[in-house]
């Protein structure tokens, strides 16, 4: 015999020939067919095809006894198999192949009861085992040798499944469809809004949409499905009392039977047959109604009975009380109901403490959740953050933010909030917060102030003392601590609070700790304006002009200069304390030296000369006038002629003994003034301005520098002197 070739698949489905196909090919060619048809049994839809096909067949062809018993066992065991599924899914929807399961059911039950109706009607005579054991076992365990008890019992089935279970679940169905169409436009919308939310994505409101869809179709085919069961019971009225008639006449008429033996053998296999098929369908029916009435309840039925009626232990302990009073009315058996009453208590019992147990484990949770949590741990970038003004106190120095002295002086932070307004109107800038802090490595009355973490200025403070100071200069004669003001260092003294009314009438000057502290953090925020002037502040100025201004912004910006270019303009001018309030005039005298200079220390410098009239002003004496100490010719000229290089590229190259000189000529001259009670400015030409400004700013950095170019037509002048 030749070798069969290995299957393959074709487009055509058709199985290549044998190597030697003919007649000596013919077993081959069979067991490649067999073995095609396996596989194609194997595949879902030709299995379902094929069973469906089977089961018509059970109504056309005859069956032997032994096929027909395998056969009811399946129609059980299938029925048993649907009511276990329907009992554990979560919810209908899992189920959605019910109604087509329900039709095959139902045309199995028919089948078999067609083939068994053949096999009583033409074997009944044989006995009561012509139609299979199984038929035989249902008929005699039911009947009991009575076959008026098995039509009863036979008839209270049908009834039980046709009344009551299959109206029921059918109406249920019948509802359920009917309000889920009408919910379904609702449920749309909703979908559609939450989607345009943004509470669920896309992919998620399809599922929705589909479950709506699914929801219901099966409600809506539950409905019609209902029907299979109805006409299945009819279908078994019929069929069991045409077997029984038609049984008796063919035993009594035809195969010579007593009519007592006829009705014996016929009505016990007629009974047989209907309960082997009336107890699946009642299966069925009851998976049935079991999936229609979960709609609305999540989880398979057992948790969900388990937990509603757990869910109130008083009903449990009621019911339990009742059957203990039933059990000791007379005549009632006590054991049944006292034992009854003992499972209905002891369950009230443990369902009131697994309550309890949740109720104090809720609380134990929510007691966790409003508990103070540990702070998290901060992220490493908070390392890189600076503070631009931060200021560390000692312990001892608490009581100035936290409370008030006794002299009633406003907290420290009120004063912070106050002085941020005055540089505001006095330079023009936002002055960044302060941070605050306590400092145990500080001595318990130091203080630190920081400018961008490097510290800028200390002092030493006491609580509950007053800071005297003698406007002349001279030491206080009180008794207190000697100390040295840190912001302008003259010579103070820290008193107790008893010496401040006589500090007073003496003349003496008389400040509260928290206005010292204060007043060095404002002198230290001018002397470090420039400095905490960023980009983002500048960017921020600019963006708050209006109208005009605003335009003029938009011609300056970034066509003749960059935002870092009037950054440094403005730094230059706030580092002698010149105001930059005046932003407008500030933005006009740079679009004007940009069109002969780039570089923004001659920028700066030609602004001056345009905000000369407010530098005259924040430089008035007492008097009115503007006191004056002129550089003299001759030093002009010295400085002209030490100036090397050209263009925006020029340094000044003076002799270190000449320097030392015009310092030592600049101290005596401001001195000499400060004894006249005079605080006058020095003035300079134009062109020496910012190279004497570079020199006196190293020891005398309040010193104002003025040009010639700065100084106001109608300012009066008072010479006080002249170097």
């Amino acid at each position: 015999m030749a070798d069969t070739t290995s299957v393959g698949s074709s487009p055509a489905g058709q199985v290549p020939a044998p190597t030697g196909a003919g007649p000596a090919g013919m077993p081959a060619g069979n067991s490649v067919s067999v073995q095609s048809l396996f596989d194609a049994l194997k595949r879902g839809d030709t299995g379902l095809a094929v069973g469906v096909m089977v089961i018509l067949t059970l109504m056309i062809l005859p069956m032997p006894a032994m096929l027909l018993d395998a056969f009811l066992a399946v129609s059980i065991i299938f029925s048993v198999l649907i009511l276990m599924t329907g009992l554990f899914i979560q919810k209908p929807l899992e189920f959605s192949s019910f109604p087509t399961v329900l039709l095959i059911t139902t045309m199995l039950r028919l089948g078999l009861n067609i083939s068994s109706t053949r096999l009583i009607l033409s074997r009944g005579h044989e006995g009561t085992a012509a139609a299979g054991n199984v038929i035989q076992s249902f008929g005699n365990l039911v009947m009991g040798g009575n076959f008026v008890i098995g039509i009863i019992v036979f008839a209270i089935l049908v009834i039980v499944n046709f009344v009551v279970i299959t109206k029921g679940s059918g109406r249920i169905a019948e509802v359920a469809a009917r309000f889920t169409l009408d919910a379904m436009p609702g449920k749309q919308m909703a979908i559609d809004a939450d989607l345009s939310a943004g509470l669920i994505d896309e992919a998620t409101a399809r599922q929705r949409r589909r479950d709506l869809e699914g929801e219901s179709a099966f409600f809506g085919a539950m409905d019609g499905a209902s029907k299979f069961v109805r006409g299945d019971a009819i279908a078994g009225l019929l069929i069991t009392f045409i077997n029984i008639i038609a049984g008796i006449i063919i035993g009594v008429a035809q195969m010579e039977l007593s009519f007592s033996e006829a009705a014996n053998n016929y009505t016990l296999l007629t009974i047989g047959d209907g309960l082997v098929s009336q107890i699946p369908a009642l299966i069925v029916s009851t998976a049935a109604g079991i999936l229609v009435s979960k709609a609305g309840v999540q989880g398979a039925a057992d948790k969900a009975l388990a937990t509603q009626f757990t869910g109130y232990p008083k009903a449990l302990g009621m019911s339990s009380a009742v059957m203990v009073i039933l059990s000791f009315l007379p005549g009632i058996p006590m054991v049944p109901f006292l034992g009854l009453a003992g499972v209905a208590g002891w369950l009230a019992y443990r369902a009131d403490d697994r309550k309890k147990t949740a109720a104090r484990e809720e609380i134990i949770e929510k007691a966790k959740e409003t508990a103070p949590k540990p702070p998290a741990e901060p992220p490493i970038t908070d390392a890189l953050k600076m503070d631009e003004l931060r200021i560390e106190l000692g312990y001892a120095l608490l009581p100035l933010i936290n409370g008030k002295d006794p002299s009633g002086a406003d907290q420290l932070t009120e004063q912070i909030k106050a002085l941020r307004r005055q540089i505001a109107g006095d330079m023009g800038v936002i002055m960044p917060p302060v941070r605050i802090l306590d400092n145990i490595q500080l001595g318990a009355n130091d203080y630190v102030i920081k400018v961008k973490e490097v510290e800028a200025g200390k002092g030493i403070l006491y609580p509950n003392h007053f800071m005297v100071m003698d406007p002349a200069g001279g030491q206080v004669k009180l008794p207190g601590t000697h100390t040295t003001e840190p912001t302008f260092g003259l010579p103070a003294t820290w008193v107790e609070a008893q010496y401040r009314e006589d500090a007073s009438l003496r003349g003496y000057t008389v400040v509260d700790p928290a206005t010292v502290l204060s007043t060095h953090l404002t002198e230290t925020i001018k002397n470090n304006v420039a400095e905490l002037l960023t980009y983002g502040d500048v960017q921020k100025l600019l963006k708050e002009l209006k109208g005009d201004q605003a335009k003029l912004v938009d011609d300056l910006i970034p066509s003749q200069i960059s935002v870092s270019g009037i950054q440094r303009v403005l730094q230059t001018l706030l580092s002698e304390r010149v105001s930059v309030r005046d932003l407008g005039t500030i933005l006009e005298g740079v679009s004007e030296a940009t069109g002969f200079t780039r570089n923004t220390n001659t920028i700066a410098e030609h602004v001056r000369s345009r905000l000369g009239r407010q530098i005259c002003a924040a430089n008035l004496a007492p008097g009115g006038y503007l006191p004056l100490i002129a550089m003299s010719p001759q030093w002009e000229t010295a400085f002209l002629e030490s100036i090397v290089g050209d263009g925006d590229d020029k340094q000044l190259a003076m002799q270190p003994s000449k320097l030392q000189e015009f310092v030592n000529k600049v101290r005596d001259a401001f001195e000499a003034a400060a004894q006249k009670g005079e605080v006058p400015v020095l003035l300079t030409s134009p062109q020496t301005r910012p190279f004497v400004r570079s020199i006196v700013e190293r020891f005398r950095a309040h010193t104002t520098v003025m040009s010639q170019s700065e100084v106001h037509p109608r300012v009066k002048l008072k010479t006080i002197g002249s170097i």
